[in-house]
């Protein structure tokens, strides 16, 4: 991070980290009641009260307004690796919590009795229960034989730090072009007093892999030409581009969230296209959630990995993952290039 996350000095698209999250107030709420929220630094938590949503092929569009619902705001955009930074420092200043940093797991066995995990350091640690966290495509779940269901977008997203010409007005963006949608999330809060404090945004840009490749490929002054042209100009030009990365784009979903002294939680769980923002919120709530269930066994007097308990998390986050996963891939389909005229104009109708 900047040695100084407030400081009145300009900051720069290569000052921050290319993957962002747009956290609800649930999810904030949540990094509140563990003692995280008060580690992130709040030059770099930007609220956004505005999100703006159009169909480039239309005249469709969405404008929500936090104080629609009563609130400030309707959420807060943060850089993934600060608020990792933030929930690291928080379990460094746990004795009950033994971190092991760069170790890979060598072997992992379940059985009812609990788990035993190998180390590639040689160490062996045992518990209870073990819970894999370890992304979409979890080695911990592939080792336990756990099935997915999910198809592949045949899209990558491009992400990188922008700067505009005007203000992002503390809104976040989103418009639907022919090749995918693109995210502009306000990234910097202006009352931070930071020269450049309002024109800085993360983006999300969804597009084909030949089309995302050629992308990639542009030099920054073409991509950012490419970018404004996309965008609408809608912040003004995009003036500087920061490194790009690129990811596939992907939406699968685990049959079961446990077996035997074994739960998955987060991308280990399921994974979807980021159009809707709200990968990391599922994940957080999947985490609050498992722990709430074994609060309650612990209180029964039951083992944490009493399958009882373990199958109330499963059927809680299942039925709150599967409609999510459902609605966003209905969005999708719904922004498809090959939507048949009819369809088009009633979604158009529909978002007026």
């Amino acid at each position: 991070l900047p040695a100084s996350d407030d400081s009145p000095r300009g900051l720069s698209v290569h000052d921050f980290d290319a993957r962002v999250s747009a956290l609800t107030h649930a999810s904030c709420a949540f990094m509140q009641q563990l003692g995280v929220w008060p580690l992130v630094p709040a030059g770099r938590i930007c609220p956004f009260q505005t999100m703006q949503v159009w169909d480039a092929r239309g005249s469709a569009r969405i404008n929500f307004q936090a104080a629609d619902i009563g609130e400030k705001q309707l959420g807060n955009i943060v850089e993934n690796s600060v608020l990792a930074a933030a929930l690291r420092q928080r379990l460094q200043a746990q004795s009950a919590v033994q971190l092991h940093h760069g170790s890979a797991v060598a072997a992992a066995t379940c059985e009812p009795s609990g788990a035993t995990v190998e180390l590639e350091s040689g160490r062996t640690l045992e518990a209870k229960l073990l819970v894999a966290a370890d992304g979409a495509n979890s080695p911990l779940r592939q080792r336990m034989d756990m099935p997915v269901r999910g198809w592949d977008y045949l899209q990558d997203a491009i992400v990188c730090t922008v700067k505009t010409a005007s203000d992002h007005q503390h809104t976040a963006w989103q418009v639907f072009t022919d090749d995918g949608p693109l995210a502009f999330l306000p990234l910097t809060n202006t009352q931070a007093n930071a020269a450049n404090a309002g024109s800085l945004c993360s983006i999300v840009w969804s597009q084909s892999r030949e089309r995302a490749q050629l992308l990639m490929n542009m030099d920054d002054a073409e991509f950012a030409r490419a970018l404004t042209l996309a965008f609408e100009g809608r912040l003004g030009e995009v003036e500087e581009v920061s490194r790009r990365f690129s990811f596939p784009l992907t939406q699968q979903h685990a049959i079961d969230y446990v077996q035997n002294s074994f739960a998955l939680i987060a991308d280990a769980a399921h994974s979807l296209h980021p159009l809707a923002g709200q990968g990391l919120n599922l994940g957080i709530a999947d985490a609050k959630s498992l722990s709430g269930r074994i609060f309650d066994a612990i209180e029964a007097g039951c083992p944490v990995n009493d399958m009882k308990y373990l199958k109330r998390y499963q059927r809680e986050r299942k039925t709150d993952n599967l409609a999510m996963l459902a609605a966003v891939e209905g969005f999708h389909r719904l922004y498809q290039r090959d939507l048949p005229l009819t369809l088009r104009w009633l979604r158009n109708e529909g978002m007026r």
